[in-house]
């Protein structure tokens, strides 16, 4: 399992991802689900994944051989909308799991999820999630964020302070925060973390990784778990009826 989210901001993207890798309780390993593709002046893609290892980076392997090849139906540097992004990798995604399925089937599932964001010229950034089936959705300032892989844990923490114009900052902060509840609650999501905060109409990518001894990780942890507990500390206490 793995976790990954998108925010989806008037100041651009927030993009963070986990990077363990699972094939049972002995084989653990580390392994990016972050993915730029190759720069250019006028876009930035970021591609984020979940389910099968082996779907995913088969998929974005052959985006990379794609990109700048000129063929149109498979070439991201082509696109003229990140909806066109979206639809050639459902198109990819849909390719890879009729090839592999039926082989993966005794062994697995070979399903994959994905989440895809940037910004090319001529559009705002856009945040989208691509379903195993190749259909996706996208995100919305209604909806501001997405989640792939690990969703659970760090849901509310999104849906309690996340507002549609949070700045890029405070969105970062957010996404950490997120991956802490589910770190502390499910052992198939781990560091290191890789964050991307995309300013829009930059056209510059320039993600960073945290590792278990980054500073600000910790003090973000620690302030954030003393916090909770003042917090709970100083709510009210359940009625003398209640028998508590």
């Amino acid at each position: 399992m793995t976790y990954c989210l998108g925010i989806l901001l008037p100041q651009g993207l927030v993009l963070a991802s986990d990077s363990r890798s699972n094939a049972g309780v002995d084989q653990v390993v580390r392994v990016s689900k972050l993915n730029l593709m190759p720069e250019a002046r006028d876009r930035v893609i970021a591609i984020q994944s979940s389910g099968n290892l082996a779907t995913t980076q088969a998929v974005v392997t052959r985006l990379h051989e794609a990109f700048g090849a000129g063929d149109a139906a498979n070439d991201l540097g082509l696109a003229r909308t990140m909806f066109e992004v979206a639809t050639i990798l459902g198109a990819h995604l849909r390719a890879t799991i009729v090839a592999d399925a039926k082989f993966v089937e005794p062994y697995g599932d070979a399903a994959a999820n994905f989440l895809v964001a940037g910004q090319i010229a001529g559009e705002p950034p856009r945040l989208f999630q691509i379903y195993a089936a190749g259909n996706f959705v996208e995100a919305s300032p209604r909806s501001p964020f997405l989640q792939i892989g690990e969703t659970k844990y760090g849901k509310p923490i999104l849906d309690r302070s996340l507002t549609p114009n949070c700045p890029l900052d405070e969105a970062a902060k957010l996404a950490l925060i997120s991956f802490d509840a589910t770190i502390r609650s499910n052992l198939s999501v781990g560091l290191p973390i890789d964050l991307l905060a995309y300013r829009a109409d930059s056209f510059a990518a320039n993600p960073v990784t945290i590792e278990e001894d980054d500073p600000y990780w910790n003090a973000l942890r620690q302030a954030y778990s003393q916090g909770l507990l003042a917090l709970v500390g100083g709510l009210p206490k359940p009625p003398p009826a209640w028998g508590a």
